[in-house]
This record gives C-alpha cells, sequence and structure tokens, in this order.
C-alpha cells in the first residue's frame, strides 16, 4: 500500500506533467503581476468573446500568484463556464488546460482527493481527444499556450508564435487563431530591423477577409496599408463608426485606431474622436488612458499651440489614471511630469514628481525608462547638460537590453565622437568600461 508521502509525490509528479499556466515558467514578480492584473480589468468579458476563457484561465493563474485564492478559484469556474458555453459542448479538449490549473490550486489549496479529480478529468480528455500529431501537444492546448504567452511574456514571442503555427497546422478552421498569429506576426516584424513585409501584409488582408467583424484586425491592417503610401482617410474615418458602435475593451481597436488618427489625419481629430467616445462610455478607464495619450501628442508637438484648458484638460486625464491604476502608473507619472515641463510655472512640479519617482525601489527595465526620461528633462528643460549625462550613464550601466538604453548609449557615443566638452574623456573611459562594442547600439538604432 503506498504511503502518505508517496502518494503526495506520486500527485506532485502528475501535477508537473500538466500543460497549463502553473507550468508554462511564467514570470511571475509580483510588480509585473499587479501591473498585468490592472492590463486585465481592460479586456473584454462580454459573452461570445473568443478568448473569454483564456482571460479568465490567466486572470485566475494572477489571483493565485497575488495570493488571492478564493478570486483565483472564481475566475478558474468562470473559465469552465466560458468555455461551455463558446463551444456549446460540455466537454472538450479546450477543457485540458482550465482543469490543469483546478487541479494545482486545490493541491496549493490542501486538498488531494480534489486535485486527483481534475487530473483524471485532464486523463479522461486527453485519451477522448488525443492530438492529430503524436509529437506536438494538442492544437487547443497550443493555442492557449501561444495566447497566453504573446500576452504575459512578450519577449516569449517568437515562441507564442510557433505554437500558434503548429495549433492551425493541426486545425485550420479556427479564425481567431489565425487572426491572432498573423497579428503577432506583425507586431514581431515592428520590434525588428526589418518593415514588415508584403507578405504579411497580404496574409492580413486574407485574414481580415475570414474575420471581418475583428475591428482590431482591422485598424492595424488599415495602418499598414497607409505605411505603405496609401491614403486610408475616409477608411479611418469609416472604421471610427465602427469601432464607437461596438463594446470597449483594449482590443476594440480604439487606441490603434487614435495612432492612425495622429499619423495620417491629425492629433486635433485624434483628441475628437477620443473625447466623444470618453463621452458615451465616461467610467470605461482604458478610455481615459486613450484621451490622456492624444493630449500628450498633441503637447510634445513643437507646432502645437498649447492653451491652458488643453494643459488642464491633459493633467486632469493623466492624474486620473494614476489613480486608477497605481500599479501602472510610472509612465503616466512620468508623462504628467513633461506637461507640468511644458506648461507656465510647472518646472518645479515636474522637479518634484521626478525626485519621487527617483526614490522609488524599481525594477532594472524601469529605472532605465526613469533615468532616460529624467536625462532628457535635464537636458531641455533643466538646462542642466552634465547631470542629464550622468543620468544616461547610469541607464547604460544597467545591462538589461532596451530601447533607453540603447538611446542612451548613442547619446554618449555622439559626445564621445565630438571630443567637446569638460565630461568627454569621462564618457570615453566609461564607454571603455562597458566591456562591449558600442557600434552594435548604434547600428540597432540607425536601422530602427
Amino acid at each position: 500500500m503506498m504511503s502518505a508521502a508517496q502518494s503526495q509525490t506520486t500527485l506532485v509528479s502528475k501535477l508537473q506533467g500538466l500543460q497549463c499556466h502553473f507550468t508554462w515558467n511564467l514570470d511571475t514578480s509580483r510588480a509585473k503581476l499587479l501591473r498585468f492584473r490592472e492590463r486585465f480589468e481592460d479586456f473584454g468579458t462580454e459573452d461570445g468573446h473568443c478568448w473569454l476563457g483564456h482571460i479568465y484561465n490567466l486572470r485566475g493563474f494572477i489571483e493565485y500568484k497575488l495570493g488571492f485564492t478564493e478570486e483565483a478559484q472564481s475566475f478558474f469556474n468562470k473559465a469552465t463556464e466560458a468555455f461551455c458555453r463558446i463551444r456549446i459542448a460540455d466537454e472538450g479538449p479546450w477543457l485540458v488546460v482550465n482543469y490543469g490549473n483546478l487541479a494545482w490550486l486545490h493541491h496549493h489549496l490542501g486538498d488531494p482527493a480534489e486535485s486527483e479529480a481534475y487530473l483524471t478529468k485532464v486523463d479522461a480528455l486527453m485519451n477522448e481527444y488525443p492530438s492529430p500529431s503524436q509529437d506536438k501537444l494538442h492544437p487547443e492546448i497550443s493555442a492557449e499556450k501561444a495566447w497566453t504567452l504573446m500576452r504575459f511574456s512578450t519577449d516569449k514571442m517568437p515562441l507564442a508564435l510557433d505554437y500558434f503555427l503548429k495549433a492551425i497546422e493541426m486545425q485550420s478552421d479556427m479564425v481567431e487563431w489565425n487572426t491572432c498569429h498573423i497579428l503577432g506576426l506583425m507586431f514581431a516584424s515592428e520590434h525588428s530591423s526589418t518593415a514588415v513585409g508584403a507578405d504579411i501584409l497580404e496574409k492580413m488582408r486574407i485574414a481580415k477577409e475570414k474575420d471581418p467583424e475583428n475591428l482590431y484586425l482591422a485598424v492595424h491592417y488599415l495602418d499598414q496599408c497607409a505605411k505603405k503610401g496609401e491614403r486610408i482617410e475616409d477608411e479611418a474615418r469609416e472604421l471610427a463608426r465602427e469601432v464607437l458602435r461596438n463594446p470597449v475593451s483594449r482590443y476594440s481597436g480604439i487606441k490603434p485606431l487614435l495612432i492612425v488618427y495622429r499619423n495620417y489625419l491629425s492629433v486635433d481629430e485624434a483628441i475628437d474622436l477620443a473625447e466623444e467616445v470618453l463621452r458615451n462610455h465616461p467610467d470605461e478607464h482604458y478610455l481615459k488612458g486613450c484621451a490622456a495619450l492624444c493630449y500628450r501628442w498633441k503637447i510634445v508637438d513643437n507646432d502645437s499651440r498649447r492653451t491652458q484648458s488643453l494643459m488642464d484638460r491633459a493633467i486632469s486625464l493623466h492624474e486620473d489614471m494614476i489613480s486608477l491604476y497605481p500599479h501602472s502608473s510610472l509612465k503616466k507619472k512620468i508623462d504628467l511630469a513633461h506637461i507640468y515641463a511644458e506648461s507656465t510655472n510647472g518646472l518645479a512640479k515636474a522637479e518634484q514628481i521626478y525626485q519621487e519617482l527617483l526614490e522609488r525601489d524599481l525594477e532594472p527595465v524601469d529605472k532605465q525608462m526613469l533615468y532616460y526620461s529624467y536625462a532628457q528633462h535635464l537636458k531641455f528643460h533643466g538646462q542642466d547638460r552634465n547631470r542629464s549625462l550622468r543620468y544616461y550613464m547610469q541607464v547604460a550601466e544597467i545591462r538589461q537590453q532596451f530601447f533607453f538604453r540603447e538611446k542612451s548609449i548613442k547619446v554618449l557615443v555622439n559626445i564621445r565622437d565630438k571630443g567637446r566638452g569638460r565630461m568627454c574623456r569621462e564618457i570615453e573611459e566609461f564607454l571603455e568600461n562597458l566591456q562591449e562594442p558600442v557600434t552594435y547600439y548604434f547600428d540597432y538604432l540607425h536601422v530602427n
């Protein structure tokens, strides 16, 4: 007869073999979890949302990792219900990840019997619905893993795209998988050194035909067409009317549409659209963020006329966002400091915000963003070139490869190459001590 210790070891071994959020090696640092928890509040949860089960599964995992087990179980149960409604079936392979999450949760809650019960359900589903390919995950599992990695770990985008491709190859009739895969290819291309290719644009066109109600895809396709030189102003305004009629969520298409308005129509039209949609949905937090972004664009545009009412509205929206998203507020606080710096008699307030942020214990990437922004502030508003250069150096000292580090090193390289200024020699020695070729960063920025 198996002892209690042996039984526990066997249970853990079975759990570790599951495909679910608890075994996918997701980055679960508390700061990141809190930010994602706030972000997921903006995901649409209306009935019929094709990713609703996946959303609830990931939210349940986040709640568990933050220590809220009751909320975690509630979201996992909602995921079960959502999958059954969307698939119009009481069971199927789409529940494997969900049951795996519940097996892990009950194990952590100290309920081995319930954990075993969900393990049995997983085994039954795997036996009844085997993968079409013996050496690959079932397409339902592969697609959910792809969606999760794409949303939760952007550094794993290549892996996510690979999982989506494998799922589509085995089950090609799932329109939402193909749409998500194509959007992922587009995002990956935009963050590489090459522009979105004609093949991806054609794939986006085909995906749009197969998924005509997906306005998020439609907006991004329109944006890519504009980048190829097409005139899209009338289509953008028509698309805006459709977006306004749809439920609001992070993936309704409103934010990328505002970017299209800014780039190809005008910032003023973007502001008008943002204010209109916010009037229609005054309690939607996400829309306040979209409006705040438009006002920031207006303020950083050197050709814009900055009235006091415009500055006041921008400040009010940013303060609202900081209050609504306390764990995701660093960027908004930096933006607010910039707005104050651009306003009449606002330099002291901008400096106060920066000093408060500089005292915070931040993750390395967040430090890079803050130090770079403060260096820019000192350079353009504080008229303190030497302190500005020292903050660029602090950014460069943080080894994570990120946009702000590359930009900072480019600034320092330019100072070194000009050979002027009393800090020139110090900067030259600093760059030598980085013990890495700085030309890489220059080349990267040149092609991007």
